[in-house]
């Protein structure tokens, strides 16, 4: 999992985040894999990439959950270097003989529709060119619901977590070897 602070189970104990809950699911459903959380609280899509070779060499993966983006955007940082990252990021993965799982994100309105449907739009995009399969958007029932997210109106707490899962595990389980 290389994510930021919506994967690093900001704000929230870490066994509360929906990375630990995938690995009790994983387990609980009979699959063997190990979940290694290698996601970041602020972390942009120049940090993941820069990162994810030491990752790849370390645990060899076999499946690499791709969830980076949100801060370049919440920076206003070019779309396509953001696009650039994650597509270098993909390609490392597939390199090292992994499946990518890749996790779209959204920006607030405010950032304005051009801005927001762009961003949108990258996730798409980028799922598209290289056939990867694509959650379209992490907090999906989640993000317009107050009950579900911290003070800061960013972070899903910790009820929202479970949602958080059941957003990426229909895309991720078709890539599980079964048990």
């Amino acid at each position: 999992m290389l994510g930021d602070s919506l994967s690093a189970a900001y704000g929230i104990r870490p066994e509360q985040g929906w990375v630990a809950l995938l690995e009790k699911r994983l387990q609980s459903e009979g699959y063997g894999y190990r979940v290694v959380n290698a996601s970041v609280s602020g972390e942009t899509s120049t940090g993941g990439v820069q990162r994810l070779p030491r990752a790849l060499e370390l645990h060899k993966p076999e499946i690499v959950i791709l969830e980076l983006g949100a801060n370049d955007g919440l920076r206003g940082l070019p779309l396509a270097t953001t696009r650039a990252n994650l597509e270098k990021s993909v390609e490392l993965a597939r390199a090292a003989g992994a499946k990518v799982l890749l996790v779209g994100l959204e920006m607030p309105p405010n950032y304005g529709p051009k801005y927001t449907a762009q961003f949108r739009e990258m996730f798409r995009e980028l799922a598209k060119s290289h056939s990867l399969p694509l959650v379209p958007f992490l907090l999906e029932n989640v993000a317009l619901d107050p009950e579900l997210m911290q003070s800061d109106g960013l972070h899903p707490n910790a009820k929202a977590q479970p949602i958080l899962l059941d957003n990426v595990w229909p895309l991720l389980k078709p890539l599980l070897a079964k048990p």
